[in-house]
């Protein structure tokens, strides 16, 4: 990339932390934590909307992994979760009423607290229906992986987004609160994924599972993209593009290795497909906030009119992060 590509980039970059900046007054604290953290704690940073029935899983499964403390964004819920995490005493949290589209799908109003409270700390940004899963998981915390991290001076690690859904309909295995989401939804596409590099951002591209044979068939190009950095050292400087998906400055993007070898990544199992999906994606398709004018969302109920069962002959059983490794969907590269 030549100066102007860099320049161009460096511009792109500061309209990014500007945009986070202006939003910030969209935030109205709830409940302010932080005080009681450890110094330099493991973060989590999420937005969500009546994740209720998610929610008592979610962080029992994130504290178990490590994480220290919540920052987490309340848009305009009605089913009690902003009461629930108000009384959560490692969360902190604000909320906001508007519009979840206009902030770049929550992105601008993450970063504004990524940029306030995650100098220099480990921060980890995902959706409610995401879990990470990394090298060791099962018996390394999440802290072994950021030391280990620090020690090689790597500020960023990728995981691929996994979609897990249920042997049946979804509508037939009703999820309660508290419940871990892969007793239900426990098969993966192993293998119909798609992977190219942008030039341009230096990241991997990941298209493809049930989503994409399924929602998308006919133009797979469409399909949502699986490729994620979710977890990052960060710095003030530093800015989410779309999404989680790529980050500038470029170089947190390199989180493969293309000179022979393999750099350690994980996989974040996403459980979006439980009996909720449907109504999930009718609300989300009404309220018209998210990304190509809700795209993917009429995507789903069209789908889910014909084929409510993502299941095939070749899914695969979800078993342990070893599995995924040998399925190269994952890699503990030179973490031993």
């Amino acid at each position: 990339m030549g100066l102007i590509g860099a320049y161009r980039l460096r511009l792109r970059r500061k309209r990014l932390l500007w945009r986070a900046f202006r939003r910030r007054k969209q935030l109205s604290p709830v409940t302010k934590r932080m005080a009681t953290c450890r110094s330099h704690p493991l973060l989590l940073f999420s937005t969500l909307r009546n994740e209720r029935l998610r929610l008592p899983y979610f962080l029992d499964y994130y504290r178990k992994l490590g994480v220290d403390h919540f920052l987490l964004i309340d848009n305009g819920s009605d089913d009690g979760s902003r009461e629930y995490l108000s009384a959560q005493p490692d969360v902190s949290l604000w909320a906001t009423s508007y519009g979840y589209k206009q902030s770049r799908f929550g992105v601008d109003w993450v970063m504004h607290l990524l940029r306030r409270y995650g100098q220099n700390n480990w921060c980890l940004t995902v959706d409610v229906d995401e879990f990470l899963v990394f090298p060791f998981c099962e018996a390394r915390p999440l802290r072994a992986l950021t030391d280990w991290l620090d020690s090689s001076e790597t500020r960023s690690f990728s995981a691929m987004l996994l979609d897990m859904y249920p042997k049946g309909a979804m509508h037939e295995q009703p999820y309660r609160a508290g419940q871990n989401p892969f007793e239900i939804a426990q098969y993966f596409d192993s293998g119909n994924y798609t992977v190219r590099r942008n030039p341009g951002l230096s990241n991997l591209w990941i298209q493809g599972g049930p989503r994409a044979r399924l929602y998308f068939a006919e133009d797979p190009k469409e399909a949502p993209a699986m490729n994620k950095i979710p977890l990052v050292k960060w710095d003030p400087s530093y800015a989410y593009v779309s999404s989680t998906h790529m980050l500038l400055p470029r170089g947190l993007n390199l989180v493969y290795e293309d000179a022979g070898g393999e750099k350690p990544s994980g996989c974040l199992l996403h459980a979006k497909f439980l009996d909720t999906f449907a109504a999930k994606a009718e609300e989300e398709l009404l309220r018209g906030q998210h990304y190509a004018e809700s795209q993917e969302y009429r995507a789903y109920r069209e789908g889910i009119a014909h084929e409510r069962d993502l299941w095939c002959n070749w899914s695969e059983k979800y078993i342990n992060w070893r599995q995924l490794e040998i399925l190269g969907l994952m890699s503990k590269g030179n973490w031993a």
